[in-house]
């Protein structure tokens, strides 16, 4: 009996010791960001932090780097056979996480599914008339002429299980905006290095590595676990307690507590993302403006409520220096003649002037609506923009608010705004991506250019210019028609372009990651010390 119990007792103490190990070599990531993504559904939400999300768990033909550089992905090559022809060679042996092989059906599928005129991200396959089965793992897109720059932005085009979509009846993608749902929304399928295998919508998502990615690991993690924290003070706590490991945004005004503290600190760098102005354009009376017309369809008006923010007050105060102030809608490292357009100066008088011009000497009262919880300090700017716009004469309602929501409001059809604060970020790290998404003409009928001119700001030469350069292979030419469209928004003021604002992660002194300049956090790059 004694030999027994020694025995069970080496045997517990056995198990306790193998258990301490695995803990101490579990590599669990805990990180917090200032919301939840508001789908799983990788057509349906057009929206950066969602391709962060999402970029863990789906994958497309091609990815990018930490740098940002195209790499390949779920195709292994591509060649241009013919103008209008690109060839695709689709990497063998890759499955989803259901055990489903990925193969040219999934692909030829996951361009029907996008290219639904209820998908938010249409334009990734802009000019793409047919996809072609060549062969199992062989697949050709016809475009409807030469596109140079046709794959730039196709690492948020996301290859889905065709045979899961429609055993799940998840065919058509999620719309938030029109209530459309998708059981693609709640639950997710991809090849990617991670799948999810828990989540609670605004409490917790829980992520584990894919044993049977196609890829080598480059990181070290066995879990990962993503909490919304909307507060950025109750995110900061937890990152100085030990509770999450990373965090972003990180508060600008905590910046020197995060790096004082021992084991936390801040990692910036530039920012690709511009945040902006927008105006209704588009109703002959704008809402929650106390004026009989529609203010914001006089260029004068746009003029003047530009001239009347101090964008240096914003940078310096608001932002802590952490911002560039832009004066197009691009960012100047994504175009090299950006600096050929200048920002109108701060000058309340002149806007003042401008007003009276217009017919509003003694200004008038509207709404501003922006989020309370997606960019750096986006509550703050429109707090700043309000104290600004009222020593001109324009009374400002402001209503911040969560994205989720925000998106849904502002987005077509329900366009429910006057003045709304947005940023973004050109997936193709290309000014044809502005000129298509933000600038162009909204066709409601094919469902394509302008989706996200909200404003519905419009002038056909931009239209044409948007059409010409996808094609456009002289890259001083390209650049010249690129400027005379920015020109034409510029002189119009078809937006308030305010600034790049800056990218700011902290994390503990553990954790090495990179970061990349479009704000997606992917944790491949990831290794816990």
């Amino acid at each position: 009996m004694r030999r027994r119990i020694i025995t069970t007792a080496a045997m517990a103490l056995a198990l306790t010791m193998g258990a301490s190990l695995q803990a101490a070599e579990a590599k669990e990531l805990r990180w917090a960001f200032s919301s939840d993504t508001a789908s799983l559904d990788p057509m349906g939400h057009n929206v950066t932090f969602t391709f962060s999300v999402l970029g863990n768990v789906y994958e497309g033909l091609v990815q990018r780097d930490a740098d940002l550089k195209i790499q390949p992905a779920l195709a292994e090559k591509w060649e241009i056979v013919e103008p209008n022809r690109w060839r695709f060679y689709l990497r063998k042996g890759v499955k989803f996480h259901n055990g489903n092989a990925f193969n040219a059906d999934d692909v030829i599928f996951s361009y029907q599914r996008i290219n639904n005129p209820d998908s938010n991200l249409r334009d990734r396959v802009a000019g793409v008339k047919e996809v072609v089965k060549v062969d199992d793992y062989t697949v050709d897109f016809i475009t409807d002429q030469p596109n140079p720059i046709l794959i730039s932005q196709w690492e948020s085009f996301f290859m889905m299980d065709k045979e899961w979509a429609e055993a799940n009846g998840a065919t058509v993608p999620t719309n938030l905006t029109k209530g459309i749902e998708s059981f693609a929304g709640q639950n997710a399928n991809g090849t990617g290095p991670f799948k999810i295998t828990e989540r609670t919508i605004d409490v917790r998502t829980v992520f584990e590595p894919n044993k049977e990615w196609w890829d080598k690991p480059t990181h070290n993690l066995t879990k990962v676990t993503m909490t919304p924290i909307q507060q950025a003070a109750t995110r900061v706590a937890a990152l100085l307690s030990g509770e999450i490991d990373m965090m972003f945004p990180a508060p600008l005004q905590d910046i020197d507590r995060i790096n004082n503290n021992s084991g936390t600190r801040v990692i910036s760098g530039p920012e690709l993302r511009t945040i902006f102005l927008g105006f209704d354009q588009f109703r002959e009376k704008a809402l929650g403006t106390n004026t009989e017309k529609n203010p914001f369809k006089d260029v004068r008006v746009r003029k003047a409520i530009y001239q009347a923010i101090d964008i240096e007050l914003i940078k310096s105060r608001i932002m802590r220096n952490l911002a560039d102030p832009s004066s197009i809608m691009i960012s100047p490292k994504l175009f090299p003649l950006a600096d050929q357009i200048k920002r109108y100066p701060y000058d309340p008088e002149a806007s003042k002037k401008l007003l009276a011009e217009a017919g509003y000497p003694n200004g008038f009262e509207t709404r501003l609506d922006c989020t309370n919880d997606r960019y750096v300090n986006d509550a703050q700017i429109c707090q700043a923009i309000t104290a600004m716009l009222a020593r001109v004469g324009i009374k400002l309602n402001m209503r911040a608010y969560p994205n989720a929501q925000y998106f849904a409001d502002i987005a077509r059809p329900k366009q429910d705004f006057a003045l709304y604060l947005l940023g973004w970020t050109p997936s193709s790290f290309d000014s044809q991506n502005v000129l298509y998404n933000l600038m162009s003409s909204w066709d409601p009928a094919a469902a394509r250019g302008g989706r996200v001119n909200y404003g519905d700001g419009t002038d056909p030469r931009i239209d044409e210019i948007t059409n010409l350069v996808v094609t456009e292979t002289d890259e001083a030419k390209r650049n010249q028609l690129i400027l005379e469209a920015f020109k034409i928004s510029h002189d119009k003021v078809f937006y308030v372009p305010l600034h790049q604002q800056a990218v700011v992660w902290a994390a503990r002194d553990n954790v090495d990651l990179k970061q990349r300049a479009d704000d997606q956090f992917h944790f491949r790059h990831v290794t816990i010390k």
